[in-house]
Parts: structure tokens; C-alpha cells; sequence
């Protein structure tokens, strides 16, 4: 099985269930989904107060979201590709995945809003570690429809959920499910577009959804009950032995968290770039006994000197289980919950050294090579 990010070309490994990606963006039949998203304050949409977790009304809650959800068509140097996006404000900020757009020349960004009109656009900021885009509107029309921003940390395991976007160029297209699962460690790999390029590896804990999710649908956004912006739709798992053009929605789909999304989106519209908070270890996936129990985790094989980990006194062989109150359980989900904090903040981590639990007080810094 392999997992496909939809909307750009990304191969990556998923866990022990096969690999994660996204499709190449030079064919719109092979774009997929994944996006950020800003502030919920400044979104001027309602949430759908006659649709409810207990008691879906998908038909309500489409009909008052999908103004907020656009089309993206890109020209690259390599050829062309298709997305999605989700409104963000009046000032015409749209998010999206950055595999969607960030290959865009000049003038080459087209979007489509769900009443049909287009717009050329510009890109207002990239970032390749999270997968996510700003890109901004050339003379924004004032009827703009910005989406209401929910919260990730609210969402369950169970809850309903529905995505809205551009699956293989079918515009304002509408599927739903449950989320299947929270915080699946889920790495993609930006495929290089020309000779020589290395990819940009993606670590993110993903929300797990069942909704059908295919080529097209990335960028787009992954609304609850009540039409509120959880999460940007960004891989898909797929079977493996087959081209990109038969991958497709198998009923495993994930989505960025919009609490990181709308947190990254934020920056790229303020600053054009988004810093990112990092431990400063190396680690492989690893386990631990403590007492009669064995516990899944990352664990540290370098520890670089002057970082937060060393500060904190992470140790080589410590094999690192809890991130505050969340269970790590690998390298990969250590990298995705880091990735959630900004620089500054406390976290805590808890060890496993000599058999025994450690808790320790790591704060959080910016890498020094970041904008």
C-alpha cells in the first residue's frame, strides 16, 4: 500500500502500512489534497448551527461552505497541475498545500471560485516543511466567503466529517466519512522537479478520515458537523504496483490539523515564511521496558550540543515516550507533535533511561537557519 498526497508529486513512507506521497502536479488527474489555514477570527462564515455531530446535515452544510472552497490550476515549468484551496479572509488569502502551488512560474496560478469566476493569484508564502501555501488573490472581489476555522484538539475519533474540493477537476465535489483515527505519523516526500533537486521530507500527525479523497482534493479543506475548517486534506493511501494514475481514494485519507495549518498560514501572511521549533536530536524508532511493560517511542541516538534536548539533558540511548500528555511512538510521531509548538514554548518530555521514567523541561527554539 502507498500513501499519495493529492495535489503534487510526493513519495514517503506511512508508519509500517507502506508509503506516503503526493501526486505529481504536471497532470490535474493526478492532484490530491492538502492545505493550511489561518486565524478562525478572521473568517466571516457561520458554523452550520442546524447541522450537529449527533445529526449531520451534509445537504446545509455544503450549500454554506462550498463558497468558501476554490479550484487551483497551475503551470509549471514542467507542465501542469490542479488542486484545491479554502478562503481565508476578505483580502483574498487562500490556503493550500505548498506541493500544489510551489512550482508555479510567474502568472501561472489560476483560481476558480465556486461560483464559477477566476482570478490570477500570487503566492504570498511557502512552506515546504509543512506542506502548506498562502497564496493571495489579484483584485479579490468583495463577496468573498471566508471559512469558519474550528479546532483540531476538539475532534474525535468517530466524529463526521466532509471534504469539499477538486478531485481530478471535478470542482465543488463533496464526500464524507468519520475520522478514522488522530495523530497518524504520516511522512511525505516533495518529489524534485528537475535533475539534481533533492525532496523535501514532510513529517505530520495526521487526522485519519474514510471520506473518499483522491488526485485533486489536495489543499482542500476537511469541514465537521457544524462547518467548521479541522484539518487540510493532503495524502491518500493507496495500493502499491500500479502508476500514479491509478492511485486513488481506498478509504484512507489524512488531513493536517487546521490548529497547525491556520498557526503556519499566519506567518506566511505576515511574513512571507514560518519558523519552526525543533528538539535538536537525531532518533530512530525504538522501544523501551519499563517494569513488565514494553513502550513504543523515538529513540535519541545524537543529541546536538547547545540545542533544547540538550539543554532539557536528553541523553543518547534515552528512548523518548511522551510528548506532554501525548504517547510517542516513533520517530516520525516525535517529529509530528515538535512540529505543533512554536518557538518558546515548554514542553515536557517523558524517557525511558535505565529502565525508569524521566520527566524533562525541554523550551523550544527556532533553527538559526530558518527566515
Amino acid at each position: 500500500m502507498a500513501v499519495t498526497a493529492a495535489g503534487a508529486a510526493l513519495l514517503a513512507s506511512f508508519g509500517t502500512a507502506g508509503l506516503t506521497g503526493a501526486f505529481d502536479a504536471e497532470a490535474p488527474t493526478t492532484a490530491s489534497t492538502s492545505a493550511a489555514a489561518p486565524d478562525s477570527s478572521g473568517g466571516n462564515a457561520q458554523p452550520v448551527v442546524t447541522s450537529t455531530t449527533d445529526d449531520p446535515d451534509w445537504a446545509n452544510v455544503a450549500a454554506a461552505v462550498r463558497p468558501s472552497v476554490v479550484a487551483i490550476d497551475v503551470r509549471t515549468s514542467q507542465g501542469a497541475g490542479a488542486g484545491s484551496g479554502v478562503i481565508l479572509d476578505d483580502d483574498g488569502n487562500i490556503l493550500t498545500n505548498d506541493h500544489v502551488v510551489g512550482d508555479a512560474v510567474d502568472g501561472g496560478i489560476v483560481v476558480t471560485l465556486a461560483d464559477g469566476r477566476m482570478y490570477e493569484a500570487t503566492i504570498a508564502g511557502l512552506d515546504p516543511a509543512t506542506d502548506l501555501a498562502v497564496i493571495t488573490l489579484t483584485d479579490p472581489p468583495e463577496d468573498l466567503a471566508p471559512a469558519t476555522l474550528g479546532s483540531s484538539d476538539d475532534v474525535l475519533v468517530g466524529d463526521p466529517v466532509v471534504a469539499i474540493g477538486n478531485p481530478l477537476g471535478l470542482s465543488s465535489t463533496v464526500t464524507t466519512g468519520i475520522v478514522s483515527a488522530l495523530d497518524r505519523p504520516v511522512t511525505t516526500v516533495d518529489a524534485p522537479q528537475m535533475p539534481g533537486q533533492q525532496g523535501t521530507s514532510v513529517t505530520t500527525n495526521a487526522i485519519q478520515v474514510d471520506a473518499a479523497i483522491n488526485p485533486g482534493n489536495s489543499g482542500g479543506p476537511l469541514f465537521d458537523a457544524g462547518g467548521r475548517v479541522i484539518g487540510i486534506n493532503s495524502s491518500i493511501a493507496s495500493m502499491s504496483g500500479g502508476g500514479s494514475g491509478a492511485a486513488g481514494s481506498i478509504g484512507l485519507g489524512f488531513a493536517i490539523p487546521i490548529d497547525l495549518a491556520s498557526q503556519i498560514a499566519d506567518q506566511l501572511i505576515e511574513n512571507g515564511v514560518a519558523e519552526h521549533a525543533y528538539l535538536g536530536v537525531y532518533m530512530s524508532d525504538g522501544t523501551a521496558e519499563v517494569g513488565d511493560a514494553v513502550r513504543a517511542g523515538a529513540k535519541v541516538e545524537q543529541v546536538e550540543p547547545g540545542t533544547p534536548a540538550d539543554e532539557a539533558g536528553v541523553q543518547p540511548g534515552d528512548v523518548i515516550v511522551r510528548v506532554d500528555d501525548d504517547p510517542v511512538m516513533g520517530a516520525e510521531s516525535l517529529t509530528g507533535y515538535v512540529r505543533q509548538y512554536t518557538s518558546g514554548e515548554d514542553i515536557t518530555l517523558t524517557v525511558v533511561r535505565d529502565g525508569a521514567e524521566v520527566e524533562l523541561t525541554a523550551t523550544l527554539t527556532a533553527r538559526e537557519d530558518q527566515g
